[in-house]
């Protein structure tokens, strides 16, 4: 793999010589970096385009309000338990190969969300959704990192696609709402139908195959552990949003999953060929690096999450403005993201992961200024809106940070603990805060309770990343 010395200067010490120029990428480089965004856009659409359908998915379905939390968890559920070995599985027997079967069962198990005539057939359209999104979102990455080598040219192409990302869960919001209310909720499958048949066709042409070298055996127990860990970490804390921590298949399930996950790590270090490297994971910049990845995404989440409840419930915002706060929020993501790879470029992956953590966690502080008179609005459409800013810094620089530096052989399973760590960093973040302000007597009291935390989490997170990574590099 050729490897920009200058580049790797720069976030290695976060010092850049004057010689560094911007990267310029060829005709076919943005093609096949399109093609990949593209998918990933959709995935992360598929994140927030549902939620505000909900009730008249339920309506029209005939499921219970207790139900509907299974629109959700049935996506969650394979997207985050899978990708680990899906990453892994892209590494041994082909990215491209997987990422084409994941697009194309993506597109059919939209279209049978689609077209759903009982509860049955959407949970299990959004099911092989989310089994689609598992092999699409590591092996996504990894073709990523593998084409564009390390340097300006892949700091560039992951500041674009984690414009994209968020962009996508931004977009979601607002198109969700528009669609529903002009067509109806299965519009909103519809629309990730199309988009997987957009995306399909340009996929095999472009994109060239990768793999390692050799092909170990695939580590079988660790692949069981870890996938039954994930599943049943991931279930305990969705279901946990919405009904409390005290039901039994939540502590089962929450206890289950921990157990597979310490016998996974006892697995992974006595095989010859592990499905996760423990190696890796002892990498300063791998470990700390997720770290910073799971507290950015598990934090916002709640916060975005908790701000939704403001809006709606104590200023009274229609679901049509509450989008539009965040579609503001959508807008200044996306010119941050065309920023970061030069403000990474002038301070490195690893200072630039602890400033937008720092910058993070004190505009999340600013929203404590919120109260119940209408100009609030403005107030909460700045703070998050800024706060994204530096989340976005965050996802693109914990990327660099945990990817930089690691092999080509390896690198679908570096991205797939990035990704990982993004979906449970989503998943955790809700039912470990969030239900502080919906079990509040007072909301207002509850959402300034969660939003202290959520502070308090973030900028004491990247205090220890900063530490963590400042002794990784002495």
């Amino acid at each position: 793999m050729a490897i920009d010395t200058t580049t790797q200067t720069t976030l290695s010490t976060g010092t850049p010589p004057d010689t560094a120029r911007p990267p310029r990428l060829t005709t076919r480089d943005r093609l096949v970096l399109f093609v990949l965004c593209a998918a990933q856009f959709m995935v992360a659409l598929d994140f927030s385009v549902l939620n505000v359908a909900l009730p008249d998915l339920g309506t029209d379905l005939g499921m219970s309000r207790s139900a509907l939390q299974w629109a959700v968890t049935a996506f969650a559920l394979p997207s985050g338990g899978f990708l680990l070995l899906f990453g892994r599985i892209g590494d041994l027997y082909g990215r491209r190969k997987l990422f084409l079967t994941g697009l194309a069962l993506f597109g059919a198990a939209s279209l049978l969300a689609t077209l759903a005539w009982d509860p049955a057939s959407f949970l299990a359209g959004r099911a092989l959704q989310g089994l689609g999104a598992a092999a699409i979102v590591p092996t996504a990455m990894s073709l990523l990192t593998t084409t564009f080598p390390e340097g300006p040219a892949r700091d560039r192409a992951l500041g674009i696609a984690g414009t994209v990302m968020s962009l996508g869960y931004t977009v979601g919001m607002v198109a969700g709402g528009m669609l529903t209310d002009a067509l109806g909720w299965r519009s909103t499958m519809a629309l990730l139908t199309v988009s997987a048949l957009i995306v399909l066709p340009l996929a095999p042409g472009l994109l060239p195959e990768s793999r390692t070298p050799d092909r170990p055996r695939l580590d079988i127990p660790g692949a069981v552990t870890v996938t039954a860990g994930l599943l049943s970490l991931i279930y305990a804390l969705s279901t946990a949003a919405d009904h409390g921590f005290g039901r039994a298949d939540v502590l089962v399930t929450l206890v289950a999953g921990l157990l597979l996950l310490t016998a996974f790590t006892v697995v992974e270090s006595r095989t010859a060929a592990p499905l996760v490297s423990l190696p890796m994971l002892r990498r300063r910049t791998v470990a700390w690096g997720n770290v910073g990845g799971l507290v950015t995404f598990s934090m916002m989440s709640t916060v975005i999450f908790v701000l939704t409840l403001y809006l709606q419930e104590i200023l009274r915002l229609s679901a049509f403005e509450t989008g539009l706060v965040f579609g503001v929020q959508g807008v200044l993501s996306a010119i941050a993201g065309s920023l970061a790879p030069k403000v990474i470029g002038r301070f490195g992956a690893r200072r630039t992961l602890v400033g937008s953590l720092t910058g993070q966690g004190a505009l999340i502080a600013a929203l404590l200024l919120l109260n119940s008179h209408v100009w609030s609005v403005w107030l909460a459409t700045a703070a998050v809106s800024l706060a994204s800013v530096c989340h976005l810094g965050a996802i693109i620089s914990y990327g660099l940070t945990v990817t930089s530096g690691v092999p080509d052989e390896e690198q679908g399973l570096a991205t797939g603990l990035v990704t990982s760590t993004q979906q449970v960093g989503i998943t955790v973040g809700i039912p470990l805060l969030g239900v502080l302000a919906t079990t509040s007597h007072d909301l207002l009291a509850g959402v300034h309770t969660v939003l202290a935390l959520d502070a308090l989490i973030v900028l004491a997170a990247a205090a220890l990343v900063g530490l963590g990574l400042r002794q990784g590099r002495k």
